[in-house]
């Protein structure tokens, strides 16, 4: 395969028409939109209903809470062992990918453990967990389990999970979670129950299957991109990567970037011009546009010398981010307090007055659809 050069403006207009961001998707289900961006982030509940917002036309919250609740979405842990929003239907092929890039092996200990046995106890728990329960439920399910079965772990690994309130087996893609005490689902997730289908079930997709179904995936919402972009995306190696994009073979072209690296996209798919207009947008915490690229491999929309003041390491937050002319330039946040909304920004650079007037329109529609109950919606630019 030859490989054609690609700007970075390009790659940056191109991401953006995939997620939604230069035109807002018109007459498309939320469950539809959730596939095309490619599993929403979730650690942060409140950025859901943003990230959608941001790239939907007409969307309500109750669209969300809506398909949460009749099944078709759920949220759970999935890549890099983080929590994400994916339909149902697409659930099965992320956790068995999630599973054979081994980024949710649940042990704590390197003693042997029989597949057999593995199976049976997360079969059992998958089952108890048919009706919501509770982290302290789950744990007292899993200490009488292991008791009225004897051998199937071994101590060491028992020991380590009663330590951890065996938050490690709780927290794997077998369950997804549902909010507490039938609480709606505009709080935060904390119960868990059975996965629409669960990664061990003898009709789950096959390892190969699934692997190749998620680097599709990715490139359908962030690419082109890297093999270390979907290294990091997937949680997985480039060594078990690249055996994948050969099995892809002629589904795939090939571009460089403006550095000389390589770039995989699906050879179905166009590259979006790079003198195509890019509005204002707003992107909640830990977009996944900001995280679907290897760390310093970014820049398609977050400029080099802003990544400090969006990535917070002292405790792994993604701050919420507005874009002008599709790249990140400063940073927002929504609060009320006594029925007034406000959305304050915080900008990195000089903006023209167009682009300030734009984004205090998109702000204070951020503010009416977040806080609809507030008396006023304000806004606030600092910089």
């Amino acid at each position: 395969m030859s490989e054609s050069k690609v700007t970075n403006r390009e790659l940056n207009r191109t991401l953006l028409a995939r997620q939604g961001l230069l035109a807002r998707w018109e007459r498309r289900s939320v469950t539809d939109a959730v596939e095309a961006i490619g599993a929403i982030q979730s650690q942060n509940w409140a950025a859901v209903p943003v990230a959608l917002w941001s790239r939907l036309a007409d969307f309500s919250t109750q669209d969300l809470h809506g398909a949460l609740r009749d099944g078709r979405l759920v949220t759970g842990t999935l890549l890099r062992r983080t929590l994400h929003t994916v339909t149902a239907r697409q659930h099965p092929e992320y956790a068995a990918a999630a599973e054979a890039f081994g980024a949710l092996d649940w042990r704590r200990t390197k003693a042997p453990l029989a597949p057999e046995g593995a199976v049976r106890l997360r079969a059992a728990l998958w089952e108890f967990a048919a009706v919501a329960r509770s982290g302290g439920e789950l744990a007292e399910f899993l200490d009488k389990w292991v008791a009225g079965n004897p051998g199937v772990l071994d101590e060491q690994e028992v020991a380590a999970q009663r330590a951890k309130e065996w938050r490690p087996v709780r927290t794997t893609c077998d369950l997804v979670r549902v909010p507490a005490d039938g609480r709606p689902w505009s709080t935060t997730p904390q119960h868990q129950k059975a996965a629409p289908r669960p990664s061990f079930a003898p009709d789950a997709p096959d390892a190969d299957s699934a692997r190749r179904t998620l680097v599709r995936r990715h490139l359908t919402a962030f690419g082109p991109a890297g093999l270390d972009d979907l290294a990091y995306w997937l949680g997985a190696k480039v060594t078990q990567l690249r055996p994948v994009l050969q099995q892809l073979g002629d589904e795939l072209r090939l571009h460089e970037d403006e550095s000389g690296r390589t770039l995989y996209d699906l050879a179905a798919l166009d590259t979006t011009p790079g003198e195509v207009p890019a509005p204002v947008r707003l992107l909640p915490a830990f977009d996944s546009t900001l995280l679907a690229y290897a760390p310093t491999r970014r820049e398609r929309i977050l400029p080099a010398e802003y990544r400090d003041l969006v990535y917070v390491k002292a405790n792994l937050q993604v701050k919420p981010t507005l874009l002008v002319d599709g790249l990140v330039a400063g940073t927002w946040e929504a609060r009320v307090a006594r029925k007034e909304a406000v959305v304050t920004v915080r900008l990195f650079a000089d903006l023209t007055a167009k682009h300030r007037a734009e984004l205090a329109e998109e702000c204070e529609a951020l503010a009416r659809f977040t806080y609809p109950d507030a008396a006023t919606h304000a806004v606030e630019m600092e910089g």
